[in-house]
């Protein structure tokens, strides 16, 4: 008998429950991932290939004993398990409403063979922090003062040299359906993996972490922890990272915070599971939007960072680049399309899970609807950006903007908020003054 460990969104053998737990006896482990068709056709080139150099990683580290197989879950992980005469199928717990639902169907297509799950991406799970009275939190504050006192588990001590790993060369090729994994052939910036997550979090650590909580907001500066895309895949747990952040300073605890944050989207997402696509907020239904054929002409120059507005064309034209975008720009350029340009939040919201490599279902729909005032936390009338007031503030010197846009490259001021236009830079295709006037009458029609 063997032990079928299904990895999913945790491709890392250090800090693994799921492993751990699958390793208990003495059966031999196999290590499978499936490609779900219907995820491989909504992820990104640059998504695609990160998951692809993760999966690289984490076959080498087991000597080549990964199996990587293409289908339906509900149909493949049961003939899997069959083939294996496998006892259970661990798994580390998911949490979104299509991991959900998959899961659901894989269990019911296992009959007796249970999917036992161990530990999830996150440090508190969704569900575990409520109010007293077992209701969910609806405000960040009140849930990160409880998911402090929560607290989590240390990290695991699993490795891979936790399991008798299972070669699955040894299965019938009918039943294990070996594939190629995924390697569209793009260069990314950041290199994938368990060993690249560790590494650079280590450095981070080193170098960066002291003056997070001072220069995070600085797109300008190297001086973010770039586990976004880390997290997103499980090549590193976040309780290895707060494992680090027990230390004095201003920094830690802001790190700290954002952990608590993704912890919040993801359980925001799980109570209430029609915000993936729809308001949060549903009051908001009613708000005026433009869809139009001047809205889709203005949403395709702000994909292509062709607006005028410095920042927001510098930010757009790094993500279409890259797959990134730093955190305090995604906010200013999400702001300018739902709030200058009055766009449904939705389109920005598809186009960065297109496009983003560390694409999170609730991290990335709730940052949208906390910038679009229909989420938690909301606050509209405070949050219509003023793009070239957030550009000086947040990039002073004008070099994250000349880095990406070159038609500025050569500009003293590279804000454009005095000097002259140069050739070849597009006009604002909005006024920002009118438009902000025009997104709080809006949301004065909500009543809010």
């Amino acid at each position: 008998m063997t032990i079928l460990l299904w990895f999913r969104r945790d491709l890392r053998l250090g800090d693994l429950p799921a492993l751990l737990e699958a390793a208990a006896g003495d059966e031999q482990v196999l290590g499978c991932f499936v490609l779900d068709p219907v995820l491989e056709a909504s992820a990104g080139a640059r998504r695609l290939q990160f998951l692809g150099d993760c999966l690289r990683s984490l076959r080498d580290e087991i000597d080549g004993r990964l199996l990587v197989t293409r289908g339906r879950p509900e149909e493949r992980i049961p003939a899997i398990a069959n083939a294996i005469n496998s006892a259970a199928v661990h798994v580390s717990a998911d949490f979104t409403p299509f991991g959900r639902r998959r899961d659901e169907k894989v269990q019911a297509a296992l009959g007796d063979v249970p999917l036992t799950t161990t530990g999830s991406p996150y440090l508190v799970s969704p569900g575990r922090v409520v109010k007293d009275d077992g209701t969910p939190y609806k405000v960040f504050t009140p849930f990160f003062r409880r998911w402090q006192e929560h607290g989590w588990r240390q990290p695991a001590r699993s490795g891979p040299n936790s399991a008798q790993w299972l070669d699955p060369a040894a299965l019938p090729a009918a039943a294990a359906a070996p594939v190629e994994i995924p390697d569209p052939g793009l260069r990314l910036e950041l290199p994938a993996g368990e060993g690249a997550a560790l590494r650079g979090w280590a450095q981070f650590c080193d170098t960066v972490l002291a003056g997070y909580a001072e220069d995070r907001d600085r797109p300008d500066l190297d001086a973010t922890s770039r586990m976004s895309a880390h997290l997103k895949f499980g090549t590193i747990h976040p309780r290895t990272m707060v494992a680090d952040l027990d230390r004095p300073g201003a920094g830690p605890a802001a790190l700290r915070r954002q952990l608590a944050f993704r912890d919040f989207y993801a359980a925001v997402l799980y109570h209430w599971p029609h915000s993936a696509w729809r308001n949060w907020n549903r009051n908001f239904d009613a708000i005026e939007t433009d869809t139009g054929a001047d809205a889709r002409r203005l949403f395709e120059l702000w994909k292509r960072g062709e607006t005028g507005f410095p920042i927001v064309d510098a930010g757009m034209r790094q993500l279409h680049q890259t797959g990134f975008m730093h955190n305090r720009v995604r906010m200013i350029t999400a702001s300018f399309l739902v709030k200058d340009l009055h766009l449904p939040w939705q389109w920005g919201a598809r186009w960065f899970m297109e496009q983003l490599v560390d694409g999170d279902m609730a991290n990335n729909q709730h940052g949208w609807q906390w910038c679009a005032g229909c989420g938690t936390d909301a606050a509209p009338y405070f949050r219509v950006f003023n793009p070239t007031t957030q550009g000086r503030k947040f990039d002073p010197d004008g070099d994250y903007v000349r880095r990406w846009v070159p038609e500025l490259a050569h500009v003293a001021d590279a804000h454009l908020s005095k000097a002259g236009r140069p050739p070849g830079y597009p006009v604002p295709i909005v006024d920002h003054g009118q438009e902000r006037a025009e997104a709080l009458r809006r949301y004065r029609q909500l009543g809010g």
